[in-house]
């Protein structure tokens, strides 16, 4: 192919297989190939990504300027521009959640950190520029309220709770409706209720991506989960010592026999780095989660070292802020990035099925 056989047309071509990161299908056929120019031997695109991916659109902006390098004339000079696409989120199940991808964060134990890590993954996805919920639904002991430090109650607007919102992420939490303090005495069903009206009657709107802040163990709220949300995901957190793994394993089993996917494991408290001498000390061991991920076939999502800042930012309602702690914030970072990453690759590998309209 020559420089004066490079048009649009041949540009669009040579995308035709680069699959949206959301819906795993072809941006061309998608027409989210926008604004093509061809100068001579320069191209320049504007290739449309919807939020949903937003903490991959430098790479995925990578990713189509070498594909483009490589199907076109030798020597082309590219430059590809990532632009919003805006794609609606379809209604999920009964409850009519709108969100892209539902993501509950549970562990087998409670001290593992996992509602740190729920909202510090909601706040990463929300600050790279997702449309993000986050839900508390650890009824018993809600712990989302203070690590934000939101303390403003609900209203109802229009027969729908009005979710509060902190940090662009929109939040719920059976702690905004109870005084600071009382204790939440109920079985089953009333959790399943609860549950119910937590996703049902917030007004989420639409979102990329609903965080779900899961109880630790395997309990009622699990299994409501799987009644209500079908095509959940879940991630699984623990620390790196055989006695929290044993629960971890325990946790995945039992998402797996209600038929939620099991996205991936994240290693919390895996090491300590000493502020005075910058030691490495493995307090609890290293290495189990990603062992045991390999072991169940599941992804490893990352480690996030125990830090003394973000505690003190948790107490403080501020843990959000450990996404900017300089010694944190590369495993934060990394662990948000590796999230989308495989879910990006699971959707690109089976492509979920378009809906579809019955007249």
């Amino acid at each position: 192919m020559t420089n004066d056989s490079l048009t649009p047309g041949v540009v669009r071509e040579a995308l035709a297989d680069f699959q949206d990161p959301e819906t795993g299908r072809s941006v061309v056929r998608l027409e989210q190939v926008r604004d093509v120019c061809v100068d001579g031997n320069r191209v320049e695109v504007a290739l449309g990504l919807t939020s949903f991916s937003a903490p991959l659109w430098e790479s995925l902006r990578e990713e189509a300027a070498a594909r483009l390098r490589a199907k076109l004339p030798e020597g082309t000079d590219v430059a590809v521009q990532i632009v919003e696409h805006h794609r609606g989120a379809e209604k999920i199940g009964e409850v009519g959640v709108a969100a892209k991808c539902v993501l509950a964060v549970g562990s087998g134990k409670g001290g593992v950190g996992k509602s740190t890590i729920a909202a510090i993954l909601a706040a990463g996805l929300a600050r790279a520029g997702c449309t993000v919920g986050l839900m508390d639904a650890d009824i018993y002991g809600p712990s989302i309220p203070h690590l934000l430090g939101c303390r403003e109650r609900p209203c109802m607007v229009n027969q729908k709770i009005e979710p509060i919102t902190v940090e662009r992420m929109k939040i719920m939490s059976i702690g905004l409706l109870v005084p600071p303090g009382d204790a939440v005495i109920w079985r089953g069903p009333m959790l399943h209720s609860a549950l119910t009206q937590f996703l049902k009657d917030t007004n989420w709107g639409e979102l990329d991506y609903l965080v779900i802040d899961m109880p630790p163990g395997t309990g009622d709220v699990p299994i409501s989960l799987a009644q209500l949300l079908p095509t959940a995901a879940t991630v699984v957190v623990c620390t790196p010592q055989d006695v929290a793994l044993a629960d971890a394993t325990k946790a995945i089993a039992m998402y797996r026999k209600v038929n939620l996917d099991v996205l991936g494991m994240v290693e919390n408290m895996s090491h300590f780095i000493c502020t005075e001498c910058g030691a490495r000390h493995e307090i609890f061991g290293h290495g189990g989660a990603k062992a045991k991920a390999a072991e169940l076939g599941v992804a490893f999502l990352g480690e996030v070292p125990l830090n003394v800042q973000m505690r003190i930012q948790g107490d403080r309602g501020r843990v959000v802020d450990g996404l900017e702690e300089a010694t944190a914030r590369p495993y934060l970072d990394g662990l948000c990035r590796n999230l989308v990453e495989t879910i990006v690759a699971r959707r690109r590998k089976n492509p979920p099925l378009p809906p579809l309209c019955v007249l």
